[in-house]
């Protein structure tokens, strides 16, 4: 018996008891008469005692031989520990050990395997088996398998399935690009790894299974961001026989359910915001509601002087930064150089002053007297002591450089709040997207999204008014979900992909097997899918989504442990029917 406890798992209570434990050596104090060591599982940590008194000379020489990170096996007698650690459960306790064995010795690890470790982040990912012994990382682990097991228990108790479905599927022209994989036995032929399992829940409602989810990773081959995954993973979920308001309730039930579970709070119902109203009250489609600094609109009180810069935009919008009138005038010279940063895009900032005094001050009084600054103050609800922050241009430009602005300065306040949560559904969405390159139009969410009752019509002459029977639910200014009603027959889905710009032909080749499951009586049906991966990140207060995954690739897509993607050698290409000039080049 390699154990008969764990190492977080003994306390004075056991004292007197033989006791056996295994695991790794964490770090070895040897006063040459007497060495301590930290051994250290999954469990916990518990201090070993050799004594030249109590322990044989042989044994002595062999605890003075271990290393970090040996993997040993000790029979012992616990004891009462003179000089207690209140820091650690087993503190009370140490093992007076009588046998000991190395079950594997180890080189010396690249970065110190305690919590707070001198390794970096690549060094730690290229290293990642080492990492997870570290107990931050092992415990965020635990924590999405308690997040898990508690979606899994929910939605069981509520009549869905778990059902897999295929990894292997067919390569369509929607969304982004899709990881491919040849087929060998199919020459010229390849599958593609699913960026989600759409049509496949769409057909088991059609199959009559009714209540779907699934734990499921997918892939997009993307051109990656920080903190972006090239695989991840979703709580893909479907209900047949529903409209929206059952699937917002069941999953606002879900939320409510994991907030209280994992980190016990409770939440009242969810504010709803349509996607029309968030674009312009908090410039993004996933607004943070843990703080205010909406937006106020300000073209009806800032462009009747003869300030060109505003009188030529399409909007003038501004924010209220609570107590930022106490900001020196370097640091907001410090915030119009951050607006004006190619990530941000802005031209510059106005800003306004207002003083404890009720007077103002602006960087443009050349133009505004006090009459128009209050007006400011009152369409962004400025109060005495704050800061207004203005930027001004084309609409949809000036509203996502504010966001980021808004985002930015929430964070330097100290707003944005790990133990907060701030739960809100988005709806009505936009059923298309215009490509403003291109000219054509694009599904917003994907091509199999019901537009709203009554609107379908709308596709012939104003496409871009259409709404959809879309939803997202966003959580701490993060998406980490969303759905919609699906398109449940033949012919309004063929209404919807002519739109796309699919021909009969290519609308056959690509979706003919769902458009044709539709003839046998498919029922209404919608779901939603969550991101598991930030959805874990935000329950476990933190934003980066690595922390919570066993071995995440880095930001350019690389597993730097295993050394992947990496080339095929030659006859695995020849075997695969691709050219050998694919892999040289």
């Amino acid at each position: 018996m390699y154990r008969t406890h764990n190492n977080g798992e003994l306390r004075a209570s056991n004292t007197g008891a033989t006791v056996s434990l295994s695991g790794w050596v964490q770090k070895i104090r040897n006063k040459g008469f007497m060495v301590w060591v930290d051994l250290r599982d999954r469990y916990g940590i518990t201090q070993l005692i050799f004594d030249e008194e109590r322990t044989p000379k042989d044994m002595m020489e062999k605890a003075s031989g271990l290393g970090r990170e040996f993997v040993i096996q000790v029979t012992g007698t616990v004891i009462e520990r003179e000089s207690k650690n209140p820091t650690i459960p087993t503190g009370d306790i140490e093992i007076l050990v009588s046998k000991l064995s190395v079950l594997n010795t180890s080189l010396t690890p690249p970065f110190t395997i305690e919590d707070a470790t001198d390794g970096g982040e690549d060094l730690r990912m290229k290293y990642r088996y080492l990492d997870i012994r570290r107990k931050p990382v092992r415990e965020n682990l635990i924590f999405r398998h308690k997040v898990t097991m508690a979606v899994r228990n929910f939605l069981s108790e509520k009549d869905f399935v778990e059902i897999e479905t295929p990894y292997l599927i067919k390569s369509t022209p929607e969304g982004a690009r899709d990881f491919v994989v040849p087929s060998r036995m199919n020459e010229g032929q390849f599958y593609a790894l699913p960026q989600s399992p759409q049509t496949f829940k769409q057909l088991l409602m059609v199959g009559g299974m009714d209540k779907y989810f699934q734990i499921v990773k997918c892939f997009r081959d993307e051109d990656l961001r920080a903190d972006r995954q090239p695989e991840f993973t979703q709580i893909d979920c479907e209900m047949a026989f529903i409209e929206q308001e059952d699937i917002l309730n069941t999953f606002e039930g879900l939320t409510k359910h994991l907030l209280k579970e994992i980190n016990g709070v409770e939440i009242g119902e969810f504010p709803r915001m349509t996607y029309d109203d968030a674009m312009a009250t908090y410039g993004n489609d996933k607004p943070d509601i843990r703080f205010g600094m909406k937006f106020g609109e300000l073209n009806a009180v800032a462009q009747h002087k003869d300030f060109g810069v505003f009188n030529n935009a399409q909007l003038v919008v501004g924010i209220a930064v609570p107590g930022g009138n106490s900001y020196t005038r370097k640091e907001i010279d410090t915030l119009i150089d951050w607006v004006k940063r190619p990530q941000v895009g802005a031209l510059g900032m106005v800003y306004c002053r207002v003083n404890e005094d009720g007077t103002y001050k602006s960087s443009v009084d050349k133009f505004y007297n006090q009459e128009d600054l209050a007006k400011w103050a009152e369409a962004t609800g400025a109060q005495k002591g704050d800061l207004i922050c203005i930027l001004s241009g084309d609409t949809h430009k000036v509203r996502t450089q504010l966001s980021a602005l808004r985002m930015h300065l929430a964070t330097q306040l100290g707003l944005r709040k790990s133990d907060e949560f701030a739960p809100l559904w988005v709806i009505d969405f936009p059923l298309l997207e215009l490509d403003e390159e291109t000219g054509h139009y694009h599904a917003m969410h994907h091509p199999f999204t019901a537009p709203k009752p009554g609107q379908l019509e709308l596709l012939d002459t104003n496409p871009g008014d259409v709404k959809a029977n879309a939803y997202d639910l966003v959580l701490n200014g993060n998406e980490i979900g969303g759905g919609s009603i699906r398109i449940h027959d033949k012919k309004t889905q063929a209404i919807m992909l002519k739109h796309l710009g699919f021909s009969d032909e290519e609308a056959k080749a690509q979706f003919g097997f769902l458009m044709d499951a539709f003839e046998y009586g498919a029922p209404p049906h919608g779901g939603i899918a969550f991101g598991l991966d930030r959805l874990v990140a935000i329950l476990g207060g933190q934003e980066t989504i690595r922390d919570f995954i066993a071995f995440p690739k880095n930001n350019a897509g690389r597993d730097v442990m295993i050394d992947a993607p990496a080339p095929l050698d030659k006859e695995q290409l020849t075997e695969l029917h691709l050219k050998l000039d694919l892999q040289e080049n």
